[in-house]
């Protein structure tokens, strides 16, 4: 790598009269830490580790809404309320501590939220037009509203830099502003309506309420779709215009490049790509805005790691360059390239866990960092133990890679034994899906942290309770996680095929398959994509309401559209039941909870997902020799305390089990039970 003062991404910039001492930042997003609409200490100490870790500038929010009919659909904060001040403050100085400047976005959502959240006002919008991704119907805007809301933007604005923000970006893409000023949403017939200038007028004067509110100094720009790509909205040329107008009237200092739209998730996917996606889709599109304004430019679109953001900047693409989400898998990005350790990176595989979590569970995590969102008790670099001891774990998936690596970072002598010849457990099953290979990234990264720590890997180790003991652990951790279970039905078990057989190829897709799914999370509909790809003809089954609802809307859009090219046939709220065999046909009989009705479907085969059971049998074979005989305290876990039950003192080791060996959970899942453990042994 190039000396720290070569590296462009190193170089400082300058917005105004504020100095960024480098060009990485992280974009607005809304994690959902927010209490009561409030950043307080999980929100604070989120931005503030990222601002520890070496960026120049942070972006908070995403958005904080400057109006109470602007619902918070996704945890935004409150904006509105002069309560955020101090909360604000809080949060500017634990970034500026670290020499990080901060910002935040704000915006009223028009009709990108729900009517029936906070205190269920009606929804605004420039016209009456529904959003398909939130199901509201908004009213049109009457001028009382745009009065009020206009002085709402210039308040929250006067808020933020009370609180000591540097400066704020309104989001212009599928919010209220740029619903005026595309013609796709601005149907009026008003002042706001109809002619450019007209449509535009609103967010000039929304700019000009905040200009008239800030001091001289403060930041102010855009994060704008540039480029709608929608029949009837805004093209590259108009997305410029305004650029060019607001920029000549001083009121904007940036712009953060969005292309695309996001009125519904098959939309969002080409602005927030996920894996097996391109990386940096609309970076060229990013530089072309470059080109063509002095305004400084930002991005982040699936610009997931150094080299490519590296590029961005010395090519001159941007100014700026946002690697939001890798920033979530490691908020010490910059610190680890300056120190020259960039190959210790923890790498983010574009699972996208973190936004879809936000609106299946309420909070962003990421798929493979267990301390992000929780910082307050899980420390992102882990600090020694007192006292070294040898630490025994069993199985090389992703819950025991991370035992085995924060053991080994505490200072124990940690030995870890896999039955196969190399590592990554069901991680190896998801990526034989092909547009998922990307989560490979998980297992590599800790298998080269395993190699620089010195951790004794043994693969090609079948541990029986004698393998174990001989080795004279102190601690063992049993990770072997679990094997394909099948639903229970009626009759035939014997004749259904494992997802795992599908996903790992010791099964060929038959030409007509029924897939029933029966857990709702991702093996199935990755199975079910394997089938497809594969040309079989195939009814997806599932006894919910819609097909895997443990899968977020972004992943949601590539196996639908998977599904939906190959006609697959979708049935919904229905139950296998049996499965007989009749000459060279299965008949698969299917029921469902709402009443007695039965239908036969003749097929080639049948392919069944119904999770894991837990490969426990080690565990209980070591549990009698354990001194905690496998007892967790669990006060003492999420207390971030050491384990001392001791149950059996004749006991020569603690015993533990993580991940699926336990109970069928997911990737996090594991590696949180593993961190959240190993950091405290």
């Amino acid at each position: 790598m190039a000396a720290a003062s070569d590296d462009p991404l190193l170089q400082p910039f300058t917005i105004k009269s504020l100095v960024l001492k480098n060009r990485v930042m992280s974009s607005s997003h809304e994690p959902a830490y927010g209490d009561d609409g409030m950043p307080k200490e999980k929100y604070r100490l989120y931005h503030a580790e990222k601002a520890k870790g070496g960026m120049g500038l942070t972006m908070t929010a995403g958005s904080a809404v400057v109006s109470p009919d602007s619902p918070p659909a996704f945890g935004n904060l409150h904006a509105y309320k002069d309560e955020i001040i101090p909360w604000i403050r809080e949060l500017t100085d634990a970034i500026h501590e670290h020499g990080c400047a901060a910002m935040i976005q704000i915006s009223h959502l028009g009709r990108r939220t729900g009517w029936n959240k906070a205190d269920w006002l009606p929804l605004v919008a420039p016209t009456a037009i529904r959003e398909p991704a939130h199901r509201a119907f908004p009213k049109q805007a009457e001028d009382w509203d745009i009065e009020r809301i206009i002085g709402d933007y210039a308040s929250a604005a006067a808020r933020m830099e009370a609180g000591g923000m540097d400066g704020i970006e309104i989001e212009c893409y599928g919010h209220l502003m740029d619903g005026f000023w595309s013609p796709a949403t601005n149907h009026r017939d008003d002042e706001y309506g109809g002619s450019f200038e007209n449509r535009i007028r609103f967010g000039r004067r929304v700019l000009e309420g905040i200009r008239a509110a800030t001091g001289p100094n403060f930041i102010v720009g855009l994060r704008m779709a540039v480029e709608e790509r929608v029949p009837d909205g805004l093209t590259r040329e108009d997305g410029l215009t305004i650029l060019h107008v607001f920029e000549e009237r001083g009121l904007i200092d940036f712009v953060n490049v969005i292309r695309g739209h996001i009125e519904s998730d098959a939309a969002l996917i080409d602005v927030i790509p996920i894996h097996g996606m391109r990386s940096a889709p609309s970076l060229e599109f990013a530089g072309q805005v470059k080109a063509n304004t002095s305004l400084a430019v930002m991005h982040a679109s699936k610009i997931d790691d150094v080299a490519t953001a590296r590029h961005s900047i010395r090519e001159g693409l941007l100014d700026l360059v946002g690697m939001t989400r890798s920033h979530i898998a490691d908020p010490h990005i910059v610190r680890k390239i300056m120190e020259g350790r960039e190959a210790e990176i923890r790498p983010c595989v574009g699972a996208t866990y973190c936004l879809d979590r936000i609106y299946e569970a309420g909070e962003a995590l990421c798929i493979h960092n267990a301390s992000t969102g929780r910082e307050a008790t899980m420390p992102h670099e882990i600090p020694p133990a007192s006292v070294s001891r040898r630490v025994v774990v069993i199985g090389a998936g992703p819950g025991g890679l991370e035992a085995a690596r924060v053991s080994a970072e505490r200072g124990h002598d940690v030995v870890l034994l896999e039955a196969m010849p190399q590592a990554g457990g069901q991680i190896r099953l998801a990526v034989r899906n092909t547009r998922r290979r990307d989560l490979i990234g998980i297992v590599d990264w800790r298998v080269a942290e395993l190699e620089r720590l010195g951790v004794d890997v043994r693969y090609d180790t079948y541990a029986d309770g004698s393998v174990v003991t001989a080795l004279s652990p102190d601690v063992v951790i049993v990770a072997t996680g679990g094997l394909a279970q099948l639903t229970p039905l009626e009759s035939g078990s014997e004749l259904v095929t494992s997802s795992w057989d599908i996903l790992g190829g010791d099964a060929k897709p038959a030409p007509r398959v029924l897939l029933y799914d029966d857990n709702g999370a991702h093996p199935g509909v990755s199975a079910a994509e394997v089938i497809v790809n594969a040309g079989s003809e195939l009814e997806f089954v599932t006894p919910e309401r819609f097909f895997a609802p443990e899968v977020g809307g972004l992943n949601h859009v590539p196996y639908a559209k998977a599904l939906t090219k190959a006609d697959a046939r979708m049935s919904i709220s229905s139950r296998l039941v049996s499965v007989r065999r009749d000459g060279d046909e299965l008949v698969a009989r299917i029921g469902n909870d709402y009443g007695e009705e039965r239908f036969d479907r003749r097929v080639d085969q049948v392919v069944v997902e119904y999770g894991t059971a837990p490969l426990d049998e080690l565990y209980f074979e070591l549990k009698e020799q354990s001194s905690n005989r496998g007892a967790v305290d669990y006060g003492a876990l999420m207390q971030g305390r050491t384990q001392a039950v001791r149950t059996n003192p004749d006991g020569a080791f603690q015993l533990f089990r993580i991940g699926d060996a336990i109970a069928s959970r997911n990737i996090h899942a594991a590696i949180y039970d593993a961190f959240r453990l190993c950091k405290d042994v």
